[in-house]
């Protein structure tokens, strides 16, 4: 826990015993900035600023949407910043601000283990360089913490142009037909989308948030002023997001018809593969049907005359006058009639 003097001077550093003292002064702004809300961060923030038990146990357990909580002497703010993590992943960083009269009490929420420490404390720390430096004298807690969240919303920006550098990255691969594995890059693609989503969300929420506070009567006319400036930024954020999500999402139009044509095309050419054999097998089956009906036609007078060659002594139309003319009759009407047959049946 990090305790801190700031006035027309500079800042100055303290410990947490003199904050009790530090707090009654009116003369400075007294920021404590809290790492990580552990049981004795939480203790001070119960006894010594007698913060509701509802808004410590949101410092100390992940708030998944930002709020707001408008108190008698001061407001409850969560807000989150994006962070890139692995395959798409979006880290929601937690940032919660207690904004009092005199003080303001920042506490870094918990946060996925994969995210490092000054990642968390990168806005702060931002801000704490710009007043160590002299670029920065905030006198009320309201201009702190605008300087802090502005902090906070360009890194939601930086997001943004980091994920339209892809989506630019993605839309020329798609153009030059170079997407390599389409399940990969399909991959890709909505992993870009759902983080301009993600930070897209973070936005309008956080501006709805500070637009409910704009109507507290409580805030200065000065603090109002910021509240409206910070809805403001939160707003363009949106809608940059918004901006890159819907080119993106040309992009993924785009990318879903040439599939869907390369798909077309593969069942025109599978379909012209499948004509083609039906075709031939037809054409054999045409042959097929031609030789089985020949071969029967020549069957007949085969069978007769295989029977009648055989000259068996007891064979009773051997010695017949008239055998061999019956004979070939028989041959003749037996292939007519077969001939007939499969002609009417379209064999031959």
């Amino acid at each position: 826990m990090d305790i801190r003097l700031i006035d027309s001077t500079g800042v100055e550093e303290h410990s947490v015993e003199e904050l009790p003292t530090l707090l009654k002064r009116e003369d400075c702004l007294v920021w404590v900035d809290i790492p990580s809300c552990d049981r004795d961060a939480a203790q001070v923030l119960s006894d010594v600023f007698g913060f509701h038990p509802i808004a410590i146990k949101d410092c100390v357990q992940r708030n998944r949407v930002p709020k707001v909580h408008a108190y008698l002497d001061h407001v409850f703010i969560v807000l989150h910043a994006p962070e890139r993590g692995q395959r798409g992943h979006v880290h929601f960083v937690e940032l919660d601000q207690f904004v009092g009269k005199h003080y303001l009490v920042t506490v870094h929420g918990p946060v996925n283990p994969a995210v490092k420490q000054e990642c968390t404390l990168r806005d702060t720390d931002a801000v704490l360089t710009r007043i160590q430096a002299g670029r920065l004298r905030p006198t009320t807690p309201f201009e702190l913490s605008y300087a802090i969240v502005s902090a906070l919303i360009r890194n939601q920006e930086a997001y943004v142009e980091t994920a339209t550098i892809d989506v630019w990255n993605l839309e020329q691969r798609v153009t030059g037909g170079e997407v390599g594995d389409p399940e990969e890059f399909l991959n890709e693609l909505f992993r870009t989308r759902h983080g301009l989503l993600s930070v897209r969300t973070m936005g309008a929420l956080s501006g709805a948030i500070y637009g409910r506070m704009t109507n507290l009567t409580r805030i200065s006319p000065e603090g109002q002023r910021l509240v409206v400036d910070i809805a403001d930024q939160f707003d363009r954020i949106r809608a940059v997001a918004d901006g890159e999500r819907e080119y993106l999402q040309g992009v993924i139009e785009f990318y879903q018809t040439v599939l869907t044509i390369k798909a077309a095309l593969v069942g025109q050419a599978q379909n012209a593969e499948v004509k083609r054999l039906t075709e031939a097998s037809y054409s054999q089956n045409e042959d097929v049907k031609k030789i089985s009906a020949w071969a029967a036609i020549f069957f007949a007078p085969t069978f007769i005359a295989s029977v009648y060659g055989m000259n068996f002594t007891h064979m009773p139309e051997l010695r017949l006058a008239f055998g061999y003319p019956m004979a070939v009759f028989f041959m003749l009407l037996a292939s007519t009639v077969l001939y007939w047959v499969f002609k009417r049946r379209g064999w031959l």
